[in-house]
C-alpha cells in the first residue's frame, strides 16, 4: 500500500459530484440540500423571466453560481472519496481469484478438494501450501510457515505464522511462501480483513460520527434561524411597499447559512481515514478516530514501544582487586558463543569501550546456557574456562553491593568470572528509545498521561518509567490489572487509549476507547481493538493520537472560518438590499462596492469559490502542534476566526471590481 497521496482524475471528481445532486443522496448534508432547493427555485424563476422576454441574466447569473456552490461542495467529497478508492482498487488487486483446498478431516492433509474462497463459510478448515493464496481469514491449526504479507501490510519481508501463541492468525490473500498450514476459517465470505479494509477507504462502510452528527445538527439549526431571518426581511422591506425579489432573498440566504462548513465537512472525515490509512493504521470506524483526538490517558507496552525491547550491555563494574580490561575482556571471551541480542551486546560494548575483539579459539568447548544453570561460556584450551550469568548462580560475595545498586537502578546484573574466580558485573540494561522524553513531554502538554505497562518488577519499571519520563506505570502487569487500570480511568471521565497484539490483551483493546491491535496479532486482539495498524508497530499509537487530534482540530478551525466569513457578507448584501428604501445603509457599504447587483453577485460567487480554495487545507488538514486547549483556541480565532472576517472583504471586492469591467 503506498504512503503518497492517490491522485484523483478531474473528470471522475466532476462524475460523482453530479452524482451527487440526488437530493436523497444530499439529505445527508442539510446545508447543501438547502442550497440545493434554492438553486432549483432560482433556476426555474430565471427561465420564467426569459420566457416572458423580461430581465433575466441577474437571476441567471444568482442561479448559475448556487449550481456551482453545491457541486463545489460535492466535489471536495468525491476527491476525498476517491482517494480511497484508489487505494480499494489497488487492495482488490492484491486480493485477486483465490481457490481454497477444503479439507475432508484436518488430520489428513492428503485429503481435500477445490473449492472457490468466496464459497468457504465460518469453520471450514483447508490446506494451504507454499506457493498458496490463504484463501479467508483464519486461525492456524497445524504447522508452521513463512507468510508474505505484502498484499496487506506492504512489507514484503515474510513473517511467521504457526499454530497457537500469538502468531496464529492469518489474512486472506497473504501469501504462504514456504511449508504448509492447516487454518480453520474464522471470517464468513465478504466480511474478511481485507474486505473490511476495501470497505472502509473506499468508504462504502464509512459511517458518521458523533461529533460529525453533533455538527450537522447545529448547522441544521443556524439554516433554521436564518431561514426565519430571511423571512423576517421580507416583511421589514414589504412594510416600506418594495419588498426584494426571490433571488436576492435567495442569494441572501445562501451566503449566510455555513455553506463553507457544510460542504466541507464530510470531506474533512474522509479525509482524516485517508491519513490513518496512508500511515498503514485501518480503523474500523469514524468514532475510534475521533476518541484518538480526545484521549487524555494513553497506555504504552514498555518492550518494543518505549524501551528498544532487548537489553544491552551498559558498564562493566568491576570486582575490588580486578581492572576493568580484564573484566572487560573475560566478558568478551564468554560472550563470543552467544547469539542472542544481549550477548552481541556485550561484544559491540567491550569493542567501542576498550578497542577489544576476538574471534572464536580453535579447540574452544561451548557451554550453552540453560535455563537449570543460567550460566554460559566457553572453555578455552590453554587459557581457562570464561563464564557469565546470574549472579546468584556464581558466588556473589565479591560482588554482591555492585549487584544490587545495578539491581534498584532498574537494570540486570550478569556476573562474569574466569576459573571460578568471579571479576565482576554487567550491567544489562532496557534502553529506553531516542526522543521518547521528548515525545513525552509533548503529550503531556497537550493534557495526556502517559502510563507505562510492564510485566517487570515495581523496582526496575520505576526506574525506566523515570528515565523515559512517563507519568504512571503499571509493574508486573496482568491482563485484568490493564483492564481494571482503563475502567477505573473511564469512570473518571477519562478516553484512554491502548496497543496490544496477545489474546490476553483482547479485554483491555475491547474497553479502551482506542485499542489499536497489531496485525501480527492474534485473531482475538484483532476483533477487539477498533484499529488494525498494518506495520504492527506499537509506537504508532502516539501518531494515532496526534492523527484523531489533528482531525479535530481541522474541523474546529474551518467551522471557524465558515461562521466568520459571514460577517463580511452582511456588510456586502444587507446594505444592497434595503439601500434604496434606507439610504442611511449606504455607510455600511464599508466595501465600495460598485451596485446592489455587483455586491450580491459578488457574495455568492465568493461563497461559492471559498469552498474550493479550502479543500486541499480540508484534504490535507491544519498542521498539527502539541498545545494545550487555551492555546489552541487562541490560535483558531486569531488565524482562522480573524481570517475569515478578512479573507471575504477583500475576495469579494477583487470579484465585485473584476464584475464592474464587464
Amino acid at each position: 500500500m503506498t504512503t503518497e497521496t492517490a491522485s484523483v482524475p478531474l473528470s471522475r471528481v466532476a462524475l460523482d459530484a453530479l452524482r451527487k445532486l440526488n437530493p436523497i443522496t444530499l439529505l445527508r448534508n442539510p446545508v447543501i440540500f438547502v442550497t440545493e432547493v434554492v438553486s432549483i427555485l432560482v433556476t426555474l424563476l430565471a427561465a420564467m423571466a426569459a420566457a416572458r422576454g423580461e430581465p433575466w441574466a441577474f437571476q441567471a447569473g444568482i442561479a448559475a453560481w448556487l449550481w456551482l456552490t453545491v457541486l463545489f461542495a460535492n466535489a471536495a467529497e468525491a476527491v476525498a472519496e476517491g482517494r480511497g478508492r484508489a487505494r480499494a482498487e489497488s487492495l482488490r488487486r492484491a486480493r485477486g481469484e483465490t481457490r481454497a483446498k477444503l479439507m475432508a478431516r484436518h488430520d489428513d492433509r492428503s485429503l481435500w478438494h477445490w473449492r472457490d474462497a468466496p464459497e468457504l463459510r465460518e469453520n471450514d478448515v483447508v490446506l494451504v501450501e507454499a506457493g498458496d493464496l490463504v484463501p479467508a481469514d483464519g486461525e492456524v491449526i497445524q504447522g508452521i510457515a513463512s507468510v508474505n504479507e505484502a498484499a496487506v501490510t506492504g512489507e514484503s519481508a515474510p513473517v511467521i505464522r504457526e499454530s497457537g501463541g500469538d502468531r496464529s492468525a492469518v489474512t486472506g490473500g497473504t501469501l504462504v511462501v514456504s511449508d504448509w498450514l492447516v487454518v480453520r476459517v474464522t471470517a464468513a465470505p465478504g466480511n474478511s480483513f481485507l474486505d473490511r479494509m476495501i470497505a472502509l477507504v473506499e468508504g462504502a462502510a464509512r459511517q458518521k460520527t458523533p461529533n460529525e452528527i453533533a455538527l450537522d445538527i447545529l448547522l441544521a439549526g443556524l439554516t433554521i434561524v436564518f431561514l426565519i431571518a430571511v423571512a423576517s426581511v421580507v416583511g421589514l422591506a414589504s412594510f416600506n411597499g418594495t419588498p426584494p425579489s426571490v433571488p436576492v432573498l435567495a442569494a441572501l440566504l445562501v451566503t449566510l447559512i455555513p455553506t463553507t462548513i457544510g460542504g466541507l465537512l464530510s470531506a474533512i472525515g474522509i479525509a482524516g481515514m485517508d491519513r490513518l490509512v496512508r500511515f498503514n493504521v485501518v480503523a474500523t470506524s469514524g468514532r475510534a478516530v475521533e476518541a484518538a483526538g480526545d484521549v487524555d490517558v494513553l497506555l504504552l507496552d514498555k518492550t518494543g514501544t518505549i524501551t528498544l525491547g532487548n537489553r544491552q550491555a551498559a558498564g562493566f563494574f568491576a570486582a575490588p582487586g580486578v581492572s576493568e580490561a580484564e573484566l572487560a575482556e573475560a566478558a568478551m571471551l564468554a560472550s563470543l558463543a552467544d547469539e542472542t541480542p544481549e550477548g552481541r551486546s556485550i561484544l559491540a560494548f567491550a569493542r567501542d569501550r576498550y578497542g577489544l575483539s576476538a574471534e572464536m579459539p580453535q579447540g574452544a568447548a561451548i557451554v550453552p546456557f540453560t535455563a537449570q544453570t543460567r550460566i554460559s561460556g566457553l572453555d578455552i584450551p590453554g587459557r581457562g574456562s570464561f563464564r557469565k550469568g546470574a549472579v546468584d548462580r556464581m558466588g556473589q560475595a565479591e560482588v554482591k553491593d555492585i549487584a544490587e545498586r545495578i539491581a534498584r537502578a532498574g537494570a540486570t546484573p550478569l556476573a562474569v568470572a574466569r576459573d571460578g574466580r568471579v571479576l565482576g558485573v554487567i550491567e544489562l540494561k532496557d534502553i529506553v528509545k531516542p526522543g521518547m522524553r521528548d515525545r513525552f513531554d509533548a503529550l503531556r502538554r497537550m493534557g495526556i498521561r502517559t502510563v507505562m505497562v510492564t510485566g517487570d518488577n515495581r523496582l526496575t519499571a520505576a526506574a525506566i518509567a523515570a528515565e523515559a519520563g512517563v507519568d504512571d506505570f503499571i509493574a508486573e502487569a496482568t491482563p485484568e490489572d490493564k483492564l481494571a487500570y482503563i475502567r477505573n480511568a473511564q469512570k473518571e471521565g477519562r478516553l484512554v487509549a491502548m496497543a496490544g497484539d496477545g489474546t490476553n490483551d483482547a479485554p483491555a483493546l475491547a474497553q479502551a476507547d482506542v485499542g489499536l491491535a497489531m496485525q501480527t496479532g492474534t485473531q482475538a486482539a484483532r476483533e477487539a481493538g477498533n484499529m488494525v495498524d498494518l506495520d504492527s508497530d506499537p509506537t504508532k499509537l502516539i501518531e494515532v493520537v496526534e492523527i484523531g487530534k489533528q482531525l479535530l482540530i481541522t474541523r474546529g478551525a474551518l467551522t471557524t472560518f465558515s461562521i466568520a466569513n459571514d460577517v463580511a457578507k452582511y456588510f456586502a448584501i444587507l446594505p444592497a438590499i434595503f439601500v434604496a428604501q434606507y439610504p442611511g445603509l449606504a455607510a455600511l457599504n464599508v466595501m465600495g462596492l460598485n451596485s446592489p447587483e455587483s455586491a450580491i453577485l459578488s457574495a455568492v460567487i465568493f461563497n461559492a469559490l471559498i469552498i474550493i480554495a479550502l479543500v486541499p487545507l480540508a484534504l490535507k488538514g491544519v498542521r498539527y502542534a502539541p498545545v494545550g486547549a487555551a492555546a489552541l483556541l487562541r490560535r483558531n480565532l486569531l488565524i482562522y476566526g480573524l481570517g475569515g472576517v478578512v479573507a471575504p472583504f477583500i475576495g469579494i471586492k477583487i470579484i465585485d471590481l473584476i464584475l464592474g469591467v464587464f
